[in-house]
């Protein structure tokens, strides 16, 4: 299935708009939440990303996926499965203004860690996040039609990003 890729400038109201669901999702999954957390393009100021906050929840215990799961489900949020057999668990709310993409996360889920790393790298080095927003409008461009070929061709500059946010050689 081909996903359109748009790219928007970013939005100054997109950290209110994380605050706002992070509220929501706090009072709906207080049982079992560690922690929220606002990851992808929409939480590094300046970068031009996909109309949609990306959010991660930390889960207390892998055993509160399929209770957290079921709150979501009820409130309308669509199941997206855990496509890179991570143990992160995607929900979608198109309707939510920004539209909404959930993550539920076991604690310390390497995926989270490394969209964590990711993002403070990125909010905190100004070359770096000129460098990611250049690549990203360039494979926008380049497949406008195919969002999974325009992640999996960010992979490497990531894993770079990441790799030097970390020390690793």
């Amino acid at each position: 299935m081909s996903i359109a890729v748009e790219l928007v400038p970013y939005d100054p109201d997109w950290p209110a708009a994380f605050q706002h669901i992070r509220d929501k999702l706090e009072r709906l999954l207080t049982p079992y939440v560690v922690a929220i957390e606002h990851i992808g393009s929409t939480s590094i100021p300046g970068l031009a990303a996909k109309p949609l906050v990306d959010i991660d929840i930390i889960l207390r215990s892998s055993d509160d996926v399929p209770l957290a799961t079921q709150l979501l489900l009820d409130q309308d949020y669509e199941p997206r499965g855990n496509r890179y057999d991570d143990d992160v668990w995607a929900f979608m709310l198109r309707d939510g203004k920004p539209p909404e993409r959930i993550y539920l996360c076991p604690p310390n889920n390497q995926t989270h860690q490394r969209r964590v790393i990711f993002r403070d790298h990125l909010r905190s080095h100004p070359d770096d996040m000129a460098a990611y927003a250049r690549l990203k409008l360039d494979l926008a461009e380049k497949h406008r039609r195919d969002g999974d070929r325009y992640t999996a061709e960010k992979r490497h500059f990531v894993d770079a990003i990441i790799d030097k946010a970390s020390g690793t050689p």
